[in-house]
């Protein structure tokens, strides 16, 4: 068995105040004798606008989130999964919203861009929230990466939405599925926990999903709720979430840690309990 430790914090527009909670999540970790920290989508800052995320958004080799957390790994010898934004090529003024793997060496080791982006329109009674607008969505689903954890299968956010990518991921070898997000509040209420399990249960992995919590800014809060899932569906761990909108106060929450044990031969049993034989006769393999 592997300690892994998953992070729960609440990213702004200030990337100095992000990296602060990053690092603190990494001394945790640290202490707790951890040997990899998952932090959630977005890590690096979440905008109040499409207009100030393309401003924020820099090349990891510049970023000075990004080359504080790779200082961290390096000093404390300590893997770092992390989500990000990053620049598109020119002409292009969208982003892409990418998932890294820091060793730890401190080096940039893997990396997965966002397939799915979440496009919402319900006005004029609801809300509109286009990420296409400014996310460009990634074109392939990135073979899993091995660590001291087992085969890692890298996905993000809305990806959650989608059995595909999750069973592609298992077929490639993926032994653990990662879920980092900044899931709403009334989509986290409604389908957060049941997806994560549904995601498990059909790929008979680890599900790993850091997530953002709280209010970023006027306009934005995010549900919470950081869970680890057993390859059997069951749930391993899980941090706080958002109850109400209304009383969710600005800035108020501080990270958050959570540590599991993660046990691959538990991945080899379930496996081996209940054989998942594909009918691709039928159907195609995904």
């Amino acid at each position: 068995m592997v300690l892994a430790a998953v992070g729960q914090i609440c990213s702004t527009a200030s990337m100095a105040h992000n990296l602060a909670q990053c690092q603190k999540l990494v001394s945790k970790a640290v202490a707790a004798g951890a040997k990899a920290l998952f932090l959630p989508e977005a890590s690096d800052y979440i905008a109040s606008s499409a207009t100030e995320s393309v401003s924020l958004c820099q090349d990891a080799s510049k970023s000075p989130f990004v080359r504080g957390l790779q200082q961290a790994a390096r000093e404390n010898s300590l893997s770092i999964n992390v989500g990000i934004h990053e620049p598109t090529e020119p002409p292009s003024k969208r982003i892409r919203n990418t998932l890294i793997w820091i060793d730890k060496e401190g080096d940039i080791v893997h990396r997965y861009q966002k397939l799915h982006v979440f496009d919402i329109d319900l006005r004029p009674d609801g809300p509109k929230l286009k990420e296409s607008d400014s996310t460009e969505p990634g074109h392939e689903t990135v073979a899993p990466y091995s660590n001291t954890l087992g085969k890692i299968g890298s996905l993000i956010c809305f990806d959650l939405r989608f059995p595909e990518p999750a069973l592609r991921l298992r077929r490639l070898g993926a032994e653990v599925i990662l879920y980092p997000s900044a899931f709403t509040v009334p989509t986290g209420k409604l389908h957060w926990e049941v997806l994560m399990r549904a995601r498990a249960i059909e790929t008979q992995s680890w599900v790993i999903a850091a997530a953002q919590c709280g209010r970023h800014n006027e306009k934005r809060v995010s549900y919470g709720d950081a869970i680890v899932i057993t390859p059997n569906g069951q749930i391993a761990g899980r941090l706080d979430h958002v109850d109400d909108l209304e009383d969710e106060k600005e800035n108020a929450r501080e990270p958050d840690l959570l540590t599991i044990n993660i046990d691959l031969e538990s991945v080899k049993t379930v496996r081996k309990g209940i054989p998942l034989l594909r009918r691709t006769d039928v159907y195609p393999e995904v």
